[in-house]
């Protein structure tokens, strides 16, 4: 004969065995059953009295047929007619050329802009960045200086344009641009 213990013990197997099992479907409430819908394709298409009727006509014999033998091309030899040649008209004197050295000016070196956006250790990152920046229309540069990689954009005459695009980089790289003027390396 089994003892009390064990008689409690298989009672609540038993009861936790029922709780787990029936309690969930009774307490899930309303129970929605998604049904897949599937449209049926019609095995025949309705015909109506609205469908058009067509005619098949018979084929029509247009009295044209191949040759029996091959065809021979026979090509003679005719002259070309020239084309009319125009009068010849005098050509006037060319003008002497007068060469005149221009010393080069750059008005540029004390209104241009640029951007240094960041400097980086890794070369290959900053080159990532730059490829990035120019796909999306900026003139991005690397530069590279005492061990480091700098990234610059521009060289422009708009301040206001590249003070614009200061804010429009910080959203895209999260780094804060510093905005210098530009310093050509051939003054």
């Amino acid at each position: 004969m089994a003892s009390k213990f064990q008689n409690r013990l298989v009672g609540t197997i038993v009861l936790v065995a029922v709780g787990v099992i029936v309690l969930p479907d009774v307490l899930d409430g309303k129970k929605t059953h998604y049904k897949e819908e599937i449209a049926s394709i019609p095995i025949k298409p309705e015909t109506g009295n609205e469908l058009e009727s067509f005619e098949v006509l018979d084929p029509v014999d247009d009295g044209a047929s191949l040759p029996d033998s091959p065809v021979e091309v026979v090509i003679e030899d005719v002259p070309e007619p020239r084309p009319e040649q125009p009068p010849e008209i005098e050509q006037p004197e060319p003008l002497p050329v007068v060469v005149k050295e221009v010393t080069e000016r750059n008005d540029y070196q004390d209104s241009a802009w640029i951007i240094q956006l960041m400097a980086l250790k890794n070369s290959d990152n900053a080159k990532k960045l730059v490829t990035d920046l120019q796909k999306r229309g900026y003139q991005a540069h690397t530069k590279p200086e005492n061990g480091f990689t700098r990234v610059i954009i521009g060289p422009d005459v708009s301040k206001s344009k590249l003070e614009q695009q200061v804010i429009e980089l910080e959203k895209i790289t999260g780094s804060k641009g510093q905005l210098l003027k530009f310093k050509p390396l051939n003054p």
